[in-house]
C-alpha cells in the first residue's frame, strides 16, 4: 500500500473497507475486526465528548498493557487528544507528578490500579475524572459513535515520560505524523522489514508506556494486520502468542535472554516469526547465537532510537548478523530511509568519519517538542531540525553508528530508563549517607545494573541493605540501586561535578563500549 496517509483517522477508515473482517486487536479471547474497531473507537470519542474531553486535551491511563488502552489510543489518533500512558511500576508521587504535568482531564485506571491511581490523584492539585477499565467498557458499549472532526497529520496524539538529568520526566509529545512519517520511505526503499503479508501478527507485549510497546501498534494499524496484545511481558505468554501466529516482535535483550532459555522454547515452533526486532541495550554475542539456533528461520534487527524520535531512526539489519561475530554487529546500524543522522561536535558541526561526537537526528519522525518545556525543546532541536540525542558516537564510512558512551547519564537497565539524579535523589535522605552517585554497572541480564556509590556521614557506617530498602519506598523497583558500594569520597572536577565516568570505568574493563 503505497500511498500518503499519516493519521489514525485515514488508516483505520481505509482498513475498515478494504479489510474489514480482518482481526485488528486481540486480547486474550477478546478480538476485535477493523469494521469493528471503526465503530469502536468512534463510541469511545463519544464517551470522551461526555466526559467534557475535546480536541487538544490530555488523558491518561495506568495500568499494563491492555485492548482498551490500544482503543483508546486509537481513538485519540483518530479525534486529536494526546493519551499520556504511565509506567505502572511507578510509586504514586512520580505517577502523581505525571498527571499534574498533564493537567489530564481523565484518567482510566486498568484492572487492579484503582487504589495507587487515587492515592496519585491526591497529590495534584486538580484531580482528573477517574474512570476505571470496566466502567470504560461499559460506558464505551451503551455510547453511540459520535460525530466529530479527524484530527490532521499534525494532531497530537501521544504524549511519553521520559525522565532527565533533572530528575523530573518530560512529556515528548508526539503527532499522527512523527507516528506514521516513515512507513512510506521505508516501502519506497524496498526494504524488506516495510512490507507485510496480510496473515501476519504483532506482538505488543513491551510496556505501552515506552514507544518500544506503543509503537508496535502504529504498525499494525497503517498495515492492516492483526496485533497481539499482552499485560506484560511473560515468556510462557509470549510463546503462546508464537504458536498463534505472531510474525513480528520488538523485545529487550534481557527478555529475549528469558523467552529463549524457557524450558517451553525448545517445542516451541518459531517458524512463522519473521523479524525480531531488539534495542534498549547491546545484544551479547552468545545470546545472539542461541537465540539464531533457536529462532533459525527469522531476522534479527537491532534498532536504535528514542521516544524524541518516536522510537527507530537507525537498523542494523539481519544481513548483518554474523553467529561468529563482526565489527558491524558493535553498531547501532545506519539511519533507517526517511532520516538523517548525523554525529555533530558541541557546536552542531558534523565531525569527520571515525571522530567520536553526540549523535544528532533530523526527520518527520522527530518530536515537535517537550510538553510546556520550549526551554528543553530549544537545546534537544536546534533551528535546523537537528535533534540532540545525548549519546556518544562514530559513524563509519559507511554510515554505521558505533555508540561508545553517553553523554548524558542515562542508565538502561533491562529496557528501562534510569537517571542517575532521580536516584540520588532518593537515596540521599537515608540517614548514614553523606553524599551518593549513581553508575550503570554491566549485568549480563540486564545489560546494565543500578550501583550507588556512598560516602558516610562522620562516625556513621552504611549497610548496603539499609539503602536499598530506604530507596524502595522511594521510586520505583526497576530504579532501586542493586548494589551499593561505600568509598571515602567522590571524584570530583574543579567545579564540584561529580566524575561518573571515573566511577564506571573499573566495571567496564574489557568492555567494547561503556553502555
Amino acid at each position: 500500500m503505497n500511498t500518503e496517509m499519516l493519521s489514525f483517522d485515514e488508516f483505520i477508515t481505509h482498513w475498515a473497507k478494504e479489510r474489514p473482517d480482518a482481526v485488528a486487536t486481540q486480547y486474550g479471547t477478546a478480538k476485535v475486526t477493523y469494521s469493528e474497531l471503526g465503530n469502536l473507537t468512534a463510541r469511545i470519542i463519544g464517551v470522551f465528548q461526555d466526559l467534557g474531553v475535546v480536541p487538544g486535551d490530555r488523558i491518561a491511563w495506568l495500568g499494563k498493557n491492555s485492548d482498551m488502552y490500544f482503543q483508546m489510543f486509537f481513538a485519540c489518533g483518530r479525534y486529536g487528544v494526546a493519551i499520556a500512558p504511565i509506567g505502572w511500576r511507578l510509586a504514586p508521587a512520580e505517577i502523581g507528578y505525571i498527571l499534574n504535568d498533564t493537567g489530564a482531564k481523565l484518567l482510566v485506571t486498568g484492572d487492579g490500579f484503582d487504589e495507587i491511581g487515587a492515592k496519585a490523584a491526591v497529590i495534584m492539585g486538580q484531580a482528573p475524572i477517574m474512570v476505571g477499565e470496566d466502567d470504560m467498557r461499559s460506558r464505551i458499549a451503551a455510547r453511540d459513535p459520535a460525530d466529530f472532526v479527524p484530527a490532521d497529520p499534525d494532531g497530537e496524539v501521544l504524549q511519553l515520560y521520559t525522565s532527565g538529568t533533572t530528575g523530573n520526566p518530560k512529556g515528548a509529545v508526539l503527532c499522527n505524523r512523527n507516528l506514521f512519517s516513515l512507513r512510506k520511505p521505508q516501502e519506497d526503499a524496498n526494504m524488506p522489514w516495510g512490507f507485510f503479508d496480510e496473515d501476519e501478527t504483532i506482538l505488543c507485549c513491551m510496556p505501552c508506556s515506552h514507544i518500544g510497546g506503543t509503537g508496535l501498534s502504529v504498525n499494525s494499524v497503517s498495515a492492516g494486520i492483526r496485533a497481539i496484545i499482552l499485560p506484560e511481558f511473560v515468556p510462557d505468554a509470549v510463546l503462546d502468542a508464537i504458536d498463534d501466529g505472531v510474525t513480528r516482535l520488538f523485545i529487550v535483550p534481557a527478555a529475549l535472554q528469558m523467552l529463549i532459555q524457557h524450558p517451553r522454547a525448545k517445542n516451541t515452533d518459531f517458524s512463522r516469526v519473521k523479524y525480531v526486532f531488539y534495542g534498549a541495550a547491546p545484544m551479547p554475542l552468545d545470546l545472539l547465537r542461541e537465540a539464531l539456533t533457536t529462532m533459525p528461520g527469522a531476522g534479527f534487527a537491532q534498532v536504535y532510537g528514542m521516544t524524541e524520535t518516536t522510537g527507530t531512526v537507525s537498523l542494523l539489519p539481519p544481513e548483518d548478523h554474523d553467529p561468529a561475530g563482526n565489527k558491524r554487529m558493535r553498531s547501532a546500524g545506519k539511519a533507517v530511509p526517511g532520516v538523517q543522522i548525523a554525529i555533530m561536535d558541541g557546536d552542531m558541526n558534523e565531525v569527520s568519519r571515525g571522530e567520536i561526537g553526540e549523535i544528532a537526528i533530523r526527520g518527520p519522525s522527530n518530536m515537535p517538542g517537550y510538553w510546556n518545556l520550549p526551554e528543553a525543546t530549544a537545546s534537544t532541536i536546534n533551528g535546523d531540525g537537528w535533534l540532540c540525542t545525548g549519546d556518544a558516537a562514530y559513524m563509519d564510512e559507511d554510515g554505521y553508528v558505533y555508540i561508545q558512551d553517553r553523554i548524558k547519564d542515562m542508565i538502561i537497565s533491562g529496557g528501562e530508563n534510569v537517571y542517575p539524579a532521580e536516584v540520588e535523589s532518593a537515596v540521599y535522605g537515608h540517614p548514614d549517607i553523606a553524599e551518593v552517585a549513581v553508575i550503570g554497572v554491566p549485568d549480563d541480564k540486564w545489560g546494565e545494573a543500578v550501583k550507588a556509590v556512598c560516602v558516610a556521614k562522620p562516625g556513621c557506617t552504611i549497610d548496603a541493605a539499609s539503602v536499598i530498602e530506604f530507596t524502595r519506598e522511594r521510586v520505583a523497583g526497576f530504579k532501586v540501586p542493586k548494589t551499593v558500594d561505600v568509598i571515602e569520597a567522590l571524584p570530583r572536577n574543579p567545579t564540584g561535578k561529580i566524575l561518573r565516568r571515573q566511577l564506571r570505568e573499573p566495571y567496564w574493563v574489557g568492555r567494547d563500549r561503556q553502555v
